[in-house]
């Protein structure tokens, strides 16, 4: 199947990788039977690649939901994010609507990925963050003219999800990979090590991302590579990561980030590409 330009990432995301598609894409296998990526948040590379078969999984399961919906109902969804109005008012209305559990529950799959793709697009900075009840917590945006309807994108992925043999799990990204076959490819692009103490973002979903999480994440890639599966890794540039990967590859890239609470990590950041092939 040829690769299409409208197939792109239909949310924001912070630390998406579109703007180091580039220097990643270089260090992309010629061949690899399944694409697996275990976090796939934004989905930037996947979209760009377009694997005729591929394995994405998300601990976010309003994300999941959403592409699940994109690739299963998409004209439905598109009909119901036309009732979206860009106002702040309306906004915290639907923002709210996870507050009540038991009101939650009776949303259709539909108005669900439509409340999280709605906030997505109209939400301070494009951010995707929880508190730790698992409740969106992000102020509204004040765009002028957010494209919450984006009707070719939305087609445009779900015709790839569905020409394509693309598995969707909402899972812990160890399990992601159960029954993972050799000449199988993984890409990980994990919540980063924070570079300071004010840079920590977590909220992607309930419950975070620490260095126990970043080490048991390194023990999978060890695995992998005793069985000979290749994979690569981004991840911050810090002593930690440094020193937890120092016997793979690893390679340093420059990456734009403007989302931070302190000004002085914004801008050029170092990243690292590790990877356990030549």
């Amino acid at each position: 199947m040829k690769k299409s330009n409208l197939v792109k990432p239909i949310v924001k995301w912070v630390g998406g990788k579109r703007q180091l598609i580039d220097e990643i894409e270089k260090y992309i296998p010629d061949k690899y039977s399944t694409y697996y990526e275990p976090f796939v948040g934004g989905g930037a590379l996947l979209f760009h690649l377009q694997p005729k078969k591929a394995v994405i999984n998300d601990v976010n399961e309003e994300l999941i939901n959403l592409y699940t919906v994109v690739r299963d109902n998409v004209d439905e969804l598109i009909e119901d994010l036309k009732k979206h109005e860009n106002t702040k008012d309306h906004y915290y209305s639907i923002r709210e609507l996870d507050r009540d559990k038991g009101q939650y529950s009776k949303l259709t799959d539909v108005e669900r990925a439509s409340r999280i793709h709605f906030l997505n697009k109209t939400c301070f900075n494009g951010m995707f963050r929880v508190n730790s009840s698992g409740e969106f917590n992000v102020p509204f945006g004040r765009y002028k003219n957010p494209d919450i309807v984006n009707k070719a994108t939305l087609k445009a992925v779900s015709k790839y999800f569905n020409k394509s043999n693309i598995k969707l799990l909402n899972c812990d990204f160890e399990k992601s990979l159960k029954g993972i076959r050799k000449g199988s490819f993984v890409y990980f692009d994990p919540p980063y090590d924070p570079v300071s103490d004010s840079s920590s973002f977590t909220g992607y979903a309930k419950g975070g991302f620490d260095r126990e999480e970043q080490k048991r994440l390194k023990k999978l890639c060890d695995k992998l590579n005793k069985r000979g599966i290749k994979f690569l890794l981004s991840n911050s540039s810090t002593e930690f990561i440094l020193e937890l990967y120092r016997d793979y590859n690893i390679e340093t890239v420059q990456a734009r980030r403007s989302i931070n609470s302190n000004a002085d990590q914004r801008g050029e950041v170092d990243e690292v590409l590790v990877r356990n092939y030549e």
